[in-house]
Formats: structure tokens, C-alpha cells, sequence
């Protein structure tokens, strides 16, 4: 097929009109698949390669010849800033079609949204929460809205595919399609996905249509990449060692640093003159003081402020100020982000990323990097890898440089295996099961427990869920009055769910901390948790504020900009680490190779790190005796394997152990006190691993472990079942355990 001869005119003419040589390999496969098959499609391809035209021009081209009698493509973003993004491209190739493009989110003009719903056409862009808010709110308009709908574009694909966010799109989807009486086809877009056979599946669950995953040739990924580590304070790591003669040169620390210098934010200052950078951060409380401090450095060195900041409880107008910003191709200026400013918003021609420690995930350093490239040039990412010195009575296990572990291995296992964190598809979804019971309700109204089970239990997500356990939910629910029996037997809404699904909130299924607006005079800087009193300070916008009043009636805070340093808070998120990272930074410390991009600092850390390892038998045996009683467990699990191992070791081991005072720095390593020997240990681990068990078993007596948004309103049994047989990984746990053999050879299970 010629693709470009298929394209629609007014699609041929904005191809010359933007001065494209040749259409790219991922454009003529989304071509050939859309135009050439009736199936979904799960397009693949790296960041900033085209993607979204490649799903745009052929699905643009089939709606010019056989216009839709309604909203004919639904495109969904998991970010508002990315459909903000995309409306201006898409408004652009659109225009000259006449195709109208509508955005609808929470920031979108109301006159825009009522124009749709009296004449519903073109292309409605959208984020998860709108379009739950949709169905509720316009449910009597859904079919008019959609009833000729015939694609939905759902972009970033992989941000979707392992969290209860991913799983609510794909209900919507599903809930909407029924609604409306359509069977548009899906087209996903990632530029990481992992098996995506098991994201294709996803893709189509529910549709009635196969899935084509084009494969195609996306030309030679070339990457510039650097990795560096520093103790906060000095001496560092490579003082008074001689480097392999390979290593690049050292470089010479800033001349003017503040009071409270720190090593790697002083190297990030200096390599972020005269260049837009991004620099990334794993939280937001980091993502503040990491500003505050290049801020500071900008005032020693008498250069004005050349950094702003990103993160998701900043205001609207802070993060589209930063965004703005970006898109200039003559600005100097560096962000300091979090995961907001990961997804494929574009912000123009940047040099490079920094990464301070590393990310969780192999997705979220491909994402990250794949914001530097653009237009032709190579990726960019310098990683910093920060830690303390340790005092002379450390443990063991605390004098790893886990980081620069972690980094380096998620660096290898893509360069060596294309390895990206594969889909979650075997979790036991109830908060989302709440959720989703009481959202049809709120939609369509009195329903018979039938007619309610029919429309929600048979939602594909719902798959692992027996109607035995639905019906668990719905006794619970009417006890606590979140759903009502009306006289003739039907169910509504009561008093406790109207309260829920009425909260603006409702609509989102990911956690949410109880968050404070903080206000500086008119401004609006962002939010919150945990207010401190009158008086004291708190850090948001990448500097620091006093604290002049807290109206905790209206969860306000107002403050006053002071100068100095403090860290922020903004409520705790877990990491989600996949075992095969955990267990390529084993193979980290065992081999005996040099990596190229890693800097002096890193390359002395990494060899000091080795020999340790090798000293204290870390790489023989994965226990490790620290003296008298105590040991340490290194078990090279990912996130859940981990917690699962923890819980056995508490719950079924420990009294046969002895094992008491149990310390757990997750997923690295676990830290008790024990009265067996190694021996014993690995005789009494496995002979229990060895036995059936139920993993409702691994749930503390009397626990309700509450882990999603809506746990709290489900049966507390439902609770411990959905944590024991969703969250934990015991077969990934008891697989580990098994296979450290009992003559001791095999103890790392590699």
C-alpha cells in the first residue's frame, strides 16, 4: 500500500506544507494497519517518532470520506497539560477540514463543551476523571454524543497499564460503547511498552476485535548518556584512587557555593548554563529542594534565577508558566520535575535531562530521557546519584549504593534486552469495583442487584471478581448506607454515596493526599498536606514561605515568601520496582565489567560497592551475618515479591527462627535479629515455602490493609483478599526461596 496516495488531500497538502521528505516507518505501518484491517491498534514506536500523526492521518482520512454523525474520534491523555498540548497540533491539521477539535477537562471553556453537545462532531479530547464525570453528568446525552463513534485514541498507553487509573479507562470505554450503542475500533500509543502482546489484550478486552501490533524498523536509537555520584560531603569517592584510563576527566566543582553546598546540585548548576534543561526528581518534597538549593546557587554566583519548577501540587498557573516557557526555543531556563513533565507534552528543543537517583521504572527512564532528542538530536541524560558517607558503625547493607545500582541496571536491562516493566493483569480490583458500582449508579439511575451486576460485573477488569463476592459488596454497601432498597426492591444511591460521588474527587481513582491551597497575597501557589503552625515555614514553588494563618475550615494557608532552606511535604507515594531490575543490580555488583558512561565519582563508588560485596559473601549467599544475632537478607525481589517475603518471614517463620526486631528497607534488603544459624534458616524458609498456603495467610490478624483509593468503603474481608491475592506476589516470593538450595550453591536464585 502507498499511504501517502491514501492520506486524504487536505492531509497530502499539510505533509508538504510542513516540509516532510518522506513519511517515517511508523507512519506507513499505522498506515497499512488502520486503513488495511478492521482491528484495534497498539502503536509502539519511540518518543517524539511521530506517533500521534501516524494514528491521525489515516484515522482523519476515513472520517473525511464517510463523515461521522457524531464525535467520531475520542482521544484520551492521562494528562490535561498533554491534550492541551496536541489540541493546538491537531486544531492545526484539522482546520482546513473542517473538522472541529473540543477540548474537555476540568481548565476547557464551558462554551466549547456546550457547542459539542448541540451539535457533536469531530474529534473530543479528554482525561480519565472527565470522562467518568461525563457519563454521570450527561448521561441522557451519551448517545447523541457518541452513537457514530469510530475511533478512540488513547495516548500514552503505558502510563495506564499497571495502577486501578488504567483499569477505570478501559470500564469507561466499555460503559460508554454500551451506552451509546458503538463499536469504534482502539488505537493505543506508547513509546514504552512492555509485552505488548498482554498490552494488546488490554487494548481490545471487551471490543470484540483482535489487536495488530505493527512491527516495523524505528531506525538506531543513539543515546548520550552519563552517570556520576557524590557524597554530600566531601572527600568523594575517586580522591586518591587512580580511574581507568578510559573514565572521562573529573570536573572542577563550582567556585561559589552556598552555606549548605551540595555536590551534585553544584554539578547540575554548572551544566545547565546556557542550556534548557530538565531536571528530573522522584518526588515532590526532592523536586523542592532541589530548586531551592540551584536557586541559592544562582544567588552566590550573582547570576539571576535561571530555574523554575513542576510538579503536580503546584497551581495551574505555575506548571503552564514552566510549560510556556519550554516551548521557547531561545530560552535558557531549566525546570526542576517530577513524573509530570514525563508524558509526551512537547516542550520544544531540550539538551539535555538530568536524573537526580533513579527512577523506579526501565518506562520511566525512557520516558524521561525521550524528552531530550527531539528534531534530530541524540537523547541526552546525565544521572546523579547522591548519597551520605557512612559512619564507622554502619551496617552492611547500608554501605550499597542502591541508586547507582538501580540506575546502572535500569540502563542495561533496556541496552541489553529492550526489557520495560510488563502490564499488571492479575490484580482483584475492588476499590475500582466500588467505584465503578456507585458511578452507575449515580449515571443511570434505580436498577435491579440483576441489572446492576449485568452492566458492572461483566466489565472485562471485573473478570477475576465471582458474582459471590458482588454480591458480598452490594449487602455491604447497603449496610452502610452507600447504596439504598428502594420499596420495590431496586437499588439507589444512599446518603453515604450521594456524599461520595457528589465530591468533585470522586471522579479520580488514584490516591489523594488531604491537601491545603497555600496562597502568598492574589497568588495561588499550589497545596499541601499537613499544615505546620502559625509561624513556622513551608516549601512550595522552589522557594520558602512563613506561615501567617491556616483556616483549616477551608484547608487554606496563607504565607509570606522569607529566604532560607526547608524541606517540603507533600504525602507519601511507594515506588513499584519489577524483580528483574532487583536482580540485574546482583549481576551488577558480580560482574567485573566497566560501563562507558559512568563518570569518575561513579566508577570508584562502583568498585568500592564490589568489593564489599565480594568481602562480605553478598554475591554467595543472599543471608548475611552482620555479628552476634544479627543478620541481613538480600533477596533481589521486586516491590511485591518483597512485601510478600517480609510477611512470610514475620507470619510463618519467625517463631521457628527465633527471629525477632525485623527492619526492612524495601526492596533492598531486610534486617533482624536471629537464634538459628544459616543452616536452620534456609531448612525452616524453605520447608515452609515448600507448603500450600493460602496467601490470606500473609495478612496480619485483624488487618485491613487498605491500599487503593475506595478500600475503605469495601468489605474489610474483600479487602484482605483483593491485598493477599492482587498486591502480594507469593509466587514470585516462594519461586525465590525454593531456589536457594540447600547445599547453598545456588543461593541468589540465578
Amino acid at each position: 500500500m502507498n499511504v501517502f496516495e491514501r492520506y486524504a488531500p487536505f492531509i497530502q497538502e499539510y505533509i508538504y506544507r510542513s516540509g516532510w521528505q518522506s513519511l517515517r516507518a511508523v507512519q506507513n505501518a499505522a498506515g497499512e494497519a488502520i486503513f488495511g484491517t478492521e482491528d484495534n491498534v497498539l502503536l509502539t514506536a519511540s518518543t517524539a517518532s511521530g506517533k500521534t500523526e501516524a494514528a491521525f492521518f489515516p484515522i482523519l482520512t476515513l472520517l473525511e470520506e464517510n463523515p461521522s454523525a457524531s464525535v467520531g474520534v475520542l482521544y484520551i491523555a492521562p494528562l490535561k497539560a498533554l491534550i492541551n498540548d496536541q489540541f493546538g497540533r491537531l486544531n492545526e491539521l484539522c482546520e482546513e477540514a473542517g473538522i472541529p477539535v473540543t477540548r474537555w477537562h476540568g481548565d476547557a471553556a464551558a462554551s466549547r463543551k456546550q457547542k459539542l453537545l448541540k451539535h457533536p462532531a469531530g474529534i473530543l479530547q479528554i482525561t480519565p476523571e472527565s470522562l467518568e464525570a461525563l457519563l454521570i453528568n450527561k448521561h441522557m446525552e451519551i448517545p447523541s454524543l457518541f452513537g457514530d463513534l469510530r475511533f478512540i485514541v488513547i495516548d500514552e498507553i503505558h502510563a495506564l497499564l499497571r495502577a486501578d487509573r488504567g483499569l477505570q479507562t478501559f470500564c469507561l470505554i466499555e460503559r460508554l460503547c454500551r451506552l451509546a450503542g458503538c463499536a469504534p475500533r482502539r488505537i493505543g500509543l506508547s513509546a514504552t511498552i512492555g509485552n505488548p502482546e498482554d498490552a494488546g489484550k488490554l487494548l481490545a478486552a471487551g471490543s470484540g476485535r483482535g489487536t495488530v501490533i505493527p512491527r516495523f524498523d524505528g531506525g538506531r536509537e543513539v543515546w548520550r548518556l552519563s552517570m556520576e555520584h557524590f557524597y554530600n560531603t566531601p572527600p568523594q569517592a575517586d580522591e586518591g584512587k587512580a580511574v581507568p584510563e578510559n573514565t572521562p576527566p573529573r570536573e572542577a566543582p563550582s567556585d561559589h557555593a552556598p552555606e549548605n553546598a551540595d555536590p551534585g546540585v553544584g554539578y547540575i548548576f554548572e551544566h545547565t548554563k546556557g542550556r534548557k534543561c530538565l531536571v528530573f526528581t522522584n518526588s515532590r518534597e526532592e523536586c523542592e529542594s532541589v530548586c531551592q538549593l540551584l536557586r541559592q546557587y544562582c544567588e552566590v554566583n550573582r547570576e539571576p534565577d535561571r530555574f523554575l519548577i513542576h510538579h503536580g501540587n503546584l497551581s495551574a498557573s505555575y506548571r503552564e508558566s514552566a510549560e510556556e516557557e519550554m516551548k521557547d526555543d531561545e530560552s535558557l531556563m531549566s525546570v526542576c520535575a517530577t513524573a509530570t513533565l514525563e508524558l509526551g507534552i512537547d516542550i520544544g528543543r531540550l539538551e539535555r535531562a538530568f536524573q537526580i537517583d533513579a527512577p523506579f521504572t526501565v518506562s520511566g527512564f525512557l520516558q524521561r530521557m525521550g524528552r531530550t532528542g527531539r528534531r534530530g538530536d541524540p537523547s541526552e541524560m546525565w544521572f546523579v546519584m547522591r548519597e551520605d558517607h557512612q559512619e564507622a558503625r554502619t551496617m552492611l547493607p547500608e554501605s550499597i549504593p542502591w541508586y547507582l545500582l538501580q540506575g546502572i541496571a535500569l540502563v542495561q536491562l533496556y541496552a541489553e534486552e529492550r526489557f520495560v516493566e510488563p502490564p499488571r493483569m492479575d490484580r482483584l480490583p475492588y476499590s475500582l469495583l466500588y467505584h465503578q458500582t456507585v458511578s452507575t449508579l449515580a449515571s443511570c439511575g434505580e436498577m435491579t442487584p440483576a441489572e446492576l451486576a449485568s452492566r458492572v460485573l461483566t466489565l472485562s477488569c471485573f473478570h477475576r471478581i465471582t458474582q459471590d463476592d458482588y454480591r458480598l459488596l452490594l449487602r455491604h454497601l447497603i449496610e452502610t448506607d452507600h447504596i439504598s432498597r428502594t420499596e420495590n426492591g431496586g437499588l439507589i444511591l444512599g446518603l453515604a454515596g450521594e456524599r461520595i460521588v457528589n465530591s468533585y474527587k470522586f471522579y479520580a481513582v488514584f490516591q489523594e493526599n488531604i491537601e491545603y491551597t497555600v496562597r502568598a497575597g492574589s497568588e495561588q501557589l499550589g497545596t499541601i498536606v499537613k499544615p505546620p503552625p502559625v509561624g513556622d515555614k513551608i516549601a512550595i514553588a522552589g522557594r520558602v514561605w512563613a506561615v501567617d494563618e491556616v483556616d483549616h475550615k477551608r484547608r487554606e494557608v496563607y504565607c509570606t515568601l522569607v529566604k532560607g532552606n526547608i524541606p517540603a511535604f507533600f504525602g507519601l507515594v511507594a515506588g513499584d520496582i519489577h524483580t528483574r531490575i532487583l536482580e540485574r543490580m546482583r549481576a551488577v555488583l558480580a560482574e567485573d565489567r566497566q560501563y562507558p558512561y559512568l563518570m569518575p565519582h561513579a566508577v570508584c563508588r562502583l568498585a568500592e560497592a564490589r568489593e564489599t560485596a565480594r568481602n562480605a559473601g553478598m554475591l554467595q549467599s543472599p543471608l548475611v551475618h552482620l555479628g552476634g544475632k544479627m543478620w541481613a537478607l538480600l533477596p533481589w525481589l521486586g516491590s511485591y515479591a518483597f512485601l510478600a517475603l517480609e510477611r512470610f518471614l514475620k507470619l510463618r517463620c519467625a517463631k521457628r527462627l527465633g527471629l525477632r526486631g525485623l527492619n526492612a528497607r524495601r526492596p533492598y534488603y531486610l534486617q533482624f535479629t536471629m537464634d538459628a544459624d544459616e543452616e536452620t534458616f534456609y531448612a525452616v524458609i524453605r520447608e515452609e515455602a515448600a507448603k500450600e498456603f493460602d496467601p490470606l495467610e500473609l495478612v496480619y490478624p485483624r488487618e485491613i490493609p487498605v491500599f487503593e483509593k475506595y478500600d475503605e468503603y469495601v468489605p474489610p474481608e474483600l479487602v484482605r483478599k483483593g491485598f493477599a491475592y492482587g498486591v502480594l506476589d507469593v509466587a514470585g516470593m516462594k519461586r525465590r526461596v525454593l531456589s536457594w538450595g540447600e547445599d547453598g550453591g545456588d543461593r541468589n536464585g540465578e
